[in-house]
């Protein structure tokens, strides 16, 4: 069995840019005043209460840098050509076949606004797709 090669710089820039995203997503004036109000979320106001999600979403986003730099790479085996435009292809059709239809599902079931989901599943698309775009420029 061989390993997919993965640029370990990549996947550590591809971690850092989800905060970025999801700090200017969840940006009271973009989107977060509204995901606020429709999930029913109230800032406790403290600080130190957002380490602890700070942290999780740190460790996960990490892990799910790598899984996509490995996926990459092993289309990119698969189907040759441009590094980037793989690693995009490669992290939207990963995003509708796990993250969006998960969300869409479980939201389903769990009653939550269609705006939610739709906000939700966004974000993940915009954070997925830097994260492609990092990870297909930094190459193999």
């Amino acid at each position: 069995m061989t390993v997919p090669a993965i640029n370990f710089w990549a996947v550590i820039v591809a971690t850092l840019s989800t905060m970025v995203v999801g700090s200017i997503w969840y940006m009271p004036k973009v989107f977060g005043n509204y995901w606020m109000r429709t999930a029913k979320v109230t800032p406790s106001g403290d600080a130190k209460s957002a380490v602890g999600p700070l942290l999780v979403t740190l460790v996960v986003s990490f892990i799910s840098a790598w899984v996509l730099a490995g996926c990459a790479a092993i289309a990119q085996d698969f189907y040759g050509g441009s590094f980037l435009a793989n690693t995009l292809i490669t992290g939207v059709i990963l995003w509708a076949g796990f993250t969006a239809a998960r969300f869409i599902t479980h939201d389903a079931f769990e009653g939550r606004p269609v705006g939610l989901t739709v906000l939700n599943c966004a974000h993940e698309l915009v954070t997925v797709l830097v994260m492609c775009l990092v990870i297909g420029l930094f190459g193999i």
